[in-house]
């Protein structure tokens, strides 16, 4: 373990992330992870817990990380759509060149109406955008 360790840590959740201020500064030279906020990503809320006042400096930092969280879980986003396209193309390859007729008659259904319901969601946003481009939406 490296002996500077950062001042706060985060523990993710769902939703957000719990916030500890890390102590080393005592007798026992053990780590203290002190419990002071509760942190809510998708509506922005801060809750200091344990009846404490946060500092501007708290504040300050769980802001940022609440920025670069933000940031990163959107680029997740579009990562795991990436990847979505990349298994759509390796599932027409396996149905053309592997798939047996019993794998196929399993999957087919299922397939065709997600992919008609994606089709369908991707049409009407593209359309609203090219309404929305020529200032008619």
């Amino acid at each position: 373990m490296s002996v500077a360790l950062p001042e706060y840590y985060f523990r993710i959740r769902e939703n957000g992330a719990f916030v500890f201020r890390v102590d080393t500064e005592n007798r026992q030279r053990r780590i203290e992870m002190d419990h002071i906020a509760a942190v809510n990503i998708k509506n922005g809320e801060i809750k200091p817990q344990g009846g404490r006042e946060l500092s501007p400096e708290d504040k300050r930092i769980i802001e940022d990380w609440m920025a670069e969280r933000v940031a990163l879980l959107a680029k997740r986003d579009i990562d795991d759509i990436h990847r979505a396209i990349d298994y759509l193309n390796l599932t027409a390859h396996w149905a053309q060149t592997r798939a047996t007729d019993d794998q196929l008659e399993n999957v087919t259904d299922a397939l065709l109406l997600a992919m008609h319901d994606l089709r369908t969601v991707l049409v009407r946003k593209k359309a609203d955008r090219l309404l929305q481009d020529r200032g008619e939406g």
